[in-house]
């Protein structure tokens, strides 16, 4: 069983290096709300994520459309890969750093507010 993990991880590494990505850092939304919107793109093509991002009203779509669009200029001008070939074969939203701060409430106690970030990542490939 270890072994089968251990050769499943470096097949994502390899495949991961040559596959054209795009990365969002410090995006101050909260990666849960990103992720509602991740789950309806996943394993589309890019015409389509797209068309369905921009009917969407998030506020990460936006970041989303502008990720998207970054992934796809990396293929086509590094890979030289076109446009109607791609799909989102991976798509994810990590926790970036949290921002602190507090809430003045009565007799001298403080609330806690958490801002969160995130960082997104957008990974395309081409279809077979």
């Amino acid at each position: 069983m270890a072994t089968r993990i251990r050769h499943k991880a470096l097949d994502r590494q390899a495949k991961a290096d040559g596959r054209p990505h795009a990365t969002a850092k410090f995006v101050r939304i909260s990666p849960f709300k990103v992720r509602v919107v991740i789950k309806n793109i996943k394993g589309k093509s890019v015409v389509e994520a797209l068309a369905i991002l921009e009917n969407t009203p998030k506020s990460a779509s936006e970041v989303l459309i502008k990720l998207i669009n970054s992934a796809v200029a990396n293929a086509e001008n590094n890979l030289n890969l076109a446009k109607s070939d791609l799909y989102i074969a991976e798509c994810f939203a990590n926790d970036g750093p949290t921002l602190k701060r507090m809430q003045p409430m009565s007799k001298g106690r403080g609330y806690r507010i958490n801002k969160r970030t995130s960082h997104i990542t957008v990974i395309l490939d081409e279809k077979a």
